[in-house]
């Protein structure tokens, strides 16, 4: 399945020289856009906190995502009518990775810092490798398990100074398990993703609907745990709505998951490793953060195990779909 990006690049191959369009090069682009996208939605969702509840504001910006990917797909003539067992198993991907991750994520930030939940949040690499091999039968890669400890040891320095002395006791305990659990449906939802993609199901469909199955259900959980519905008419806000649904759900999630299906869910999912340090970076940058030897230390722990977990060769030619 060619990615969003690459439908659209496919019309201009007199402007791209012939090597660019490799499938390692391909994967390359995917890989870089994928991180610097999400690195960037950390700052982003920051004009999302105020008068709108944040299952709300998920359950927009899922919805606004859904809306453009099946415009987008009817402009192209692509096939969205699926069975009523492939739907059941978009519904799957759409529940676990759209709307049950980000709920939990939510939660545990109201007993746990960001930046702890960023480093249980990184463990959805080791999560992939291990519901890799029980359910997709992909071997178990020991350079990428202990490129993945690199990494979330790099994560952990980065953020030890919100870490330190943390009593991981009563609330902050059930914040811990919030974010594993979130990191657990996000893995499951990868799996589910490579499963369906194996299928020949296509990406850009199967997210249009899994975004609006999962955008549905995290508005049923908004109105079921009474959250009130509201929405801010501010440039702030919708502007990092539009931003969110458009470049952190429409493009990331198609080129992340485009990537997924072709170099497999482990090495993929290191990208979560790696977006919280471009977080960092553009705090820096823009909010005045000052990086500590500790921070840079555990940068450059994460680099290292990106290197020794990415190859972005792919695995096995993916069958196009359409």
């Amino acid at each position: 399945m060619e990615g969003l990006f690459y439908n659209t690049c496919s019309k201009i191959p007199l402007t791209i020289s012939s090597k660019y369009r490799e499938p390692g090069m391909q994967n390359t682009f995917l890989y870089i856009v994928t991180v610097l996208i999400w690195g960037s939605t950390w700052l982003a969702i920051t004009f999302q906190l105020g008068e709108v509840a944040p299952e709300w504001s998920v359950a927009y910006r899922f919805f606004l995502a859904s809306l453009m990917l099946f415009i987008y797909s009817k402009l192209r003539d692509l096939k969205l009518r699926f069975s009523l067992r492939e739907h059941l198993f978009i519904a799957m991907q759409g529940l676990l990775l759209f709307s049950v991750n980000y709920i939990l994520v939510y939660f545990s930030e109201l007993y746990i810092t960001s930046g702890m939940v960023s480093v249980l949040f990184s463990s959805v690499i080791v999560f992939n490798v291990f519901f890799g091999a029980l359910l997709l039968r992909s071997p178990v890669n020991g350079r990428v398990l202990l490129g993945a400890l690199v990494g979330i040891a790099g994560l952990a320095l980065i953020f030890w100074p919100e870490m330190q002395g943390v009593d991981l006791q009563g609330a902050r305990l059930l914040g811990l398990g919030l974010a594993i659990i979130s990191a657990l449906s996000a893995s499951l939802g990868n799996i589910v993703s490579a499963r369906n993609q194996r299928n020949q199901l296509p990406v850009i469909q199967t997210n249009a609907y899994g975004m609006l199955y999962g955008a549905g259900l995290t508005a049923l959980v908004a109105l079921v745990r009474g959250a009130p519905l509201g929405f801010e008419v501010s440039v702030g806000y919708i502007g990092s709505l539009a931003y969110l649904a458009l470049f952190g759900s429409v493009v990331a999630f198609g080129a992340y998951l485009t990537l997924l299906g072709r170099i497999g869910p482990d090495r993929a999912a290191y990208i979560a490793v790696l977006f919280p340090v471009v977080a960092l970076l553009l705090s820096a940058l823009f909010e005045g953060l000052t990086l500590e030897w500790t921070q840079l230390g555990g940068a450059a722990l994460v680099l290292l195990g990106n290197g020794l977990v990415v190859n972005l060769r792919q695995r096995a030619a993916a069958p196009v779909a359409k």
